[in-house]
C-alpha cells in the first residue's frame, strides 16, 4: 500500500500517446515479462530496504479489493476514450486470471498494487500498463482500504444488531425478575434483569448508529485525485464511484489521496464499542461469581487442575479487547499526529491499526451476543439478593417525602434506620428521634412495610426510562423499533454493494 512516487510523472507514456515505451520501462514492460516490479526500476529496485518498504503480505486482505478498482478504472478509460476497447479487453482478462490465480500468484513487489499491474503487464504486454493512466497508487490505494473497509464495518454492525437482539430477547424474558442494582460495587437499589439488558441495548444501539456513521464516510471514492494534484485526463471520477458502489466523492484531489480520518473515526467507533462489550463482559463475570447467571458451557471453560472449576473466560477475553482496541486508536492517532498534506509513507503503517481493531472488536462483539443470549438467570438468587444493603432505603425516602417530609429529612430518617436494623421498628425509632413524634403521624404503616419489598420498589419506579414493567414495556417497543431501522440499514447497503458489484460484473463482460 505504498504511494506512486517513481510512477506519477509516467501517465502520459503509459497511455501511449504517440509516444514509444521502449526508452523508458524495462522488462517488466515486455511481453515476455520479467521479475522486475513496475514502478522501481533500476534506480530504486535494490538494497537492503525494499523488504522494509514491502506491504505485499500484508496487502492479501485488498487483493480482490484492488482488482475491482482495477476494474472499475479500466471500464472508465475505455467509456472516455483514454484507452482502447481492446486494450481495456487485455487489462480485464489478465485481471480475472490474476483474480482465479490468488494473490499468492503474483509477482514480488513493494505492494499489492505494483504486483498486480506487473502481473497484468506479463500477461497482456506493455499495453497492461495503460491501466495505470491517471492514477496514482496514492488515490488507489486509499480507495481499495475504502472499499474492504466499508465490508468489515458492516460485519461490524451485523454483531452489534445480534448482541441487541440477545439483550432485547433478555428483557422480554425477564420483565419481572427482580435483582439487585449497584453503585460502586455496593447494593444501591433493585431493579430487574430487563432493566440491566435494556441499559447496554442503549449503549450497543449508540455504538451501531456510530459505526453506520462511519460507513457513510468511508464510502466516498478518493478515484481520480491521483498522486494528490488531479489529472491532466478526461477521466470521469462519478463513473468509477457508482461502478465500485461508493455513495460519493472526496472532491478534493489532495484530501482523496492523502486522508485518513475515515481510519481514525472507525477505529475509535469501535473502540468505543469495545468499551461498552468491556462492561457488559465484567458485569456478566461478577454476576457469575456471585450465583446470579450460569453462562452456557460453549463459553466458559474450566482449569487444568481444579475439576470443579467453570470460568466465564470467553467474557474476560471480550473484556480485554478494550485494551487492543484503545491501543489501536493510540496508535493510529499516533502515526497521522502532525502528518503533512499530502502523500507520506507512514500511511502504509496506518491501516494495519484498523484491521486489527475491527476483527478484534467484531469477534469479541459476536462471542459477547453468543454469551448473553444462551446464559441462564439465577431468578430465586437474583430475588434473594434483591433486599441487600437496605437497597430499599431511596424508596422509603422517597415515600416520606410524597407525604410532606423534607427529602434531606427523609434521607437523614432513613440513614439512621439503616444502621439499626433496616426495618420498620427501625424506621419508627429514627423517626421519633429525628422528627420527634411517630412515623404514623405522617405515612400509613403498610405503605411503609410495601416500600421495604424489593418487588414493590421497583414497580413503583414507573418513571420514564425505570424499570417497573409498565416503564420497561415502551423500552422494549423502542428497542425494537430501532433494532429494525439499523438492519433494514446495513441490508440497504449490502444490496447497494452488490448492485454495483454485479453492474461492474457486466461492463467487464462486455470487453472480455
Amino acid at each position: 500500500m505504498t504511494e506512486e512516487s517513481a510512477h506519477d510523472g509516467d501517465e502520459a507514456t503509459a497511455d501511449g500517446g504517440g509516444q514509444s515505451d521502449e526508452p523508458r520501462y524495462s522488462s517488466a514492460y515486455r511481453s515476455d515479462g520479467g521479475d522486475e516490479g513496475v514502478v522501481r526500476r533500476d534506480r530504486f529496485s535494490g538494497g537492503p530496504a525494499r523488504s522494509f518498504l514491502s506491504s505485499l503480505a500484508a496487502d492479501e486482505r485488498i487483493f480482490e479489493a484492488d482488482l475491482e478498482v482495477d476494474r472499475a478504472h479500466t471500464v472508465m478509460l475505455a467509456e472516455q476514450g483514454i484507452i482502447g476497447d481492446d486494450v481495456a479487453g487485455q487489462i480485464l482478462t489478465a485481471l480475472d486470471a490474476i483474480e482465479v490465480d490468488g494473490h499468492g500468484s503474483v509477482p514480488d513487489g513493494e505492494d499489492v498494487h505494483e504486483a498486480i499491474e506487473t502481473a497484468v503487464i506479463q500477461r497482456s504486454g506493455a499495453d497492461g500498463g495503460k491501466m495505470h493512466t491517471a492514477r496514482s497508487r496514492n488515490d488507489e490505494v486509499a480507495a481499495c482500504i475504502r472499499y474492504r473497509l466499508r465490508e468489515d464495518v458492516l460485519e461490524a454492525i451485523e454483531t452489534t444488531l445480534a448482541l441487541r437482539e440477545s439483550l432485547v430477547d433478555v428483557a422480554e424474558a425477564h420483565t419481572e425478575t427482580i435483582m439487585p442494582g449497584y453503585t460502586h460495587l455496593q447494593p444501591a437499589q433493585p431493579t430487574t434483569v430487563a432493566h440491566w439488558a435494556l441499559a447496554y441495548e442503549g449503549a450497543v444501539r449508540r455504538d451501531t448508529e456510530r459505526l453506520l456513521e462511519a460507513y457513510s464516510r468511508i464510502n466516498q471514492s478518493p478515484l481520480g485525485g491521483a498522486a494528490f494534484a488531479g489529472t491532466t485526463f478526461d477521466i470521469d471520477r462519478e463513473r468509477v464511484a457508482d461502478l465500485l458502489g461508493f455513495d460519493g466523492l472526496v472532491v478534493n484531489s489532495m484530501d482523496a489521496a492523502s486522508s485518513r480520518d475515515f481510519l481514525l473515526e472507525t477505529t475509535q467507533a469501535l473502540s468505543t464499542h469495545a468499551t461498552t462489550l468491556s462492561g457488559l463482559a465484567e458485569d456478566v463475570i461478577i454476576f457469575a461469581n456471585r450465583g446470579f447467571v450460569d453462562p452456557a458451557d460453549d463459553y466458559s471453560s474450566t482449569s487444568s487442575i481444579m475439576p470443579q472449576k467453570k470460568n466465564p473466560d470467553t467474557l474476560e477475553l471480550v473484556r480485554a479487547v478494550a485494551g487492543d482496541a484503545a491501543g489501536g486508536v493510540q496508535g493510529l492517532t499516533t502515526t497521522l499526529k502532525g502528518l503533512p498534506r499530502a502523500y507520506n509513507r507512514d500511511l502504509q503503517r496506518a491501516t494495519t491499526h484498523a484491521w486489527e481493531t475491527v476483527d478484534a472488536v467484531t469477534e469479541a462483539s459476536e462471542v459477547a451476543a453468543g454469551a448473553v443470549a444462551t446464559a441462564d438467570w439465577n431468578e430465586a438468587a437474583l430475588a434473594a439478593a434483591a433486599g441487600d444493603g437496605f437497597s430499599t432505603a431511596t424508596g422509603v425516602a422517597d415515600l416520606l417525602a410524597a407525604n410532606g417530609i423534607p427529602f434531606r429529612t427523609a434521607h437523614e430518617l432513613v440513614a439512621l434506620a439503616a444502621d439499626d436494623g433496616a426495618d420498620y421498628d427501625a424506621l419508627e425509632a429514627a423517626a421519633q428521634e429525628v422528627l420527634g413524634e411517630s412515623l404514623a403521624a405522617h405515612v400509613e404503616p403498610a405503605a411503609v412495610e410495601t416500600a421495604l419489598e424489593p418487588a414493590e420498589s421497583v414497580a413503583s419506579r414507573d418513571s420514564q426510562g425505570g424499570p417497573a414493567p409498565d416503564a420497561v414495556a415502551p423500552q422494549i417497543e423502542s428497542a425494537r423499533e430501532s433494532l429494525a431501522a439499523d438492519e433494514g440499514s446495513r441490508a440497504a447497503a449490502i444490496d447497494g454493494l452488490e448492485t454495483a458489484r454485479e453492474a461492474l460484473r457486466s461492463e467487464v463482460n462486455g470487453y472480455v
